[in-house]
Formats: C-alpha cells, structure tokens, sequence
C-alpha cells in the first residue's frame, strides 16, 4: 500500500504545525502584557484566528479531503505613514515588568513573518494539491497577520518607514522599462 503522505510533506506539515501551536502559545503570553484595546482586538481575533486554522490541518490531515484553505481578514483603516518622525531608541527590557505594547506588536509582527517564510517553503515540498493549497493559504495568512500588526505599529509610530529623497525614488523606480516580445518558436524535437 502506498503512502499517503511523501516523506517531504509530512516533515513539512509536523515543522507548519509546531510552529502553529508555538505561535499561539507566544500570543497567549504576551496578552497580559497588552495595554492597548485595539492591539488586545488584534491579538485576540489573532489568536482565535490561528487556532481554528490549526484545528483545520490537523483535520485535514486526519481527514483527508475535509479541509478548507480560509483565508485572514484583517481591518484596515487607514494608509500607511510614510517617512521618520524622531524615532526613540529601542534597546532590550531588563525585565518582564517592562514588556509594553509596543514589544507585544513586535513580536507578533517577527512571529508572523517567520511563519510566512516557513509555510511558503512548506507548500513548495507538498505533492498533495489540497494539502498545498491550505499551507500555500497559510503563507497568505500569516502576511495578512502581519501587516495587520505592521499597520498597527506603523499608526502608533512603533515602526516608521524611512523614505529617500524624491529624485533618488524616481530614479530607481525609472529604471525598468517593459520588456518586448520576440517571437516565440516552439521547440522542435528530434
């Protein structure tokens, strides 16, 4: 009888959910230390989020054929802030006690776009199309995550986008042009 899973895949899909079950568990610590209402909104409907995604591939791949790919929906509100406005110095707290919102949205934002990464190269070894399908969605879901919470920091001057002089942005942008087309023969075989 062959196997359901290849090797590859269920390495990938034991790494996705670890790093799962990690997260949540990470977002779980620092909701004491969330001041914030509308980080706590985050974090939770985050948390929430990332559970019932977790709940989805373990069924999945118990059941095979019973998973869905859902996609995040994150609330945005407004544009991003561009530019730097006297940002303060960060360096490590000596203590717990000063753990604030500001580190609690970092941390999320790292957790995030690590697990994005992860999950990317996890679909890349899925041989299985339903199994590839709800990895390749949690890729996206962790990206929307995080700039959930990017755009949060980036609202509350938490994480500012430096920006380049006019002349040196429309520079580098003009530098690409379309490319043409030549014609394209078929490739003849012998």
């Amino acid at each position: 009888m062959a196997a359901q899973y290849g090797a590859h895949e269920v390495m990938e899909v034991h790494e996705v959910l670890s790093d799962t079950i990690d997260g949540i568990n990470q977002f779980q610590l620092y909701r004491p230390h969330t001041r914030d209402q509308q980080l706590r909104g985050i974090l939770d409907k985050q948390i929430q989020f990332m559970t019932q995604e977790y709940n989805n591939m373990v069924q999945t791949i118990n059941q095979r054929g019973m998973g869905q790919a859902v996609p995040y929906r994150p609330v945005r509100t407004a544009s991003p802030v561009y530019g730097l406005d006297n940002p303060g110095t960060l360096t490590p707290n000596s203590s717990l006690n000063e753990m604030d919102d500001r580190d609690v949205a970092s941390g999320m934002l790292g957790c995030h776009k690590s697990s994005a990464t992860m999950r990317m190269i996890a679909a890349l070894e899925c041989a299985d199309p339903e199994l590839r399908r709800i990895i390749q969605q949690g890729a996206i879901n962790c990206a929307e995550q995080a700039y959930e919470v990017w755009h949060y920091m980036n609202q509350k001057g938490y994480y500012q986008v430096p920006t380049m002089q006019e002349m040196t942005t429309s520079t580098m942008m003009n530098t690409y042009s379309p490319a043409t087309m030549g014609e394209v023969r078929p490739h003849q075989f012998q």
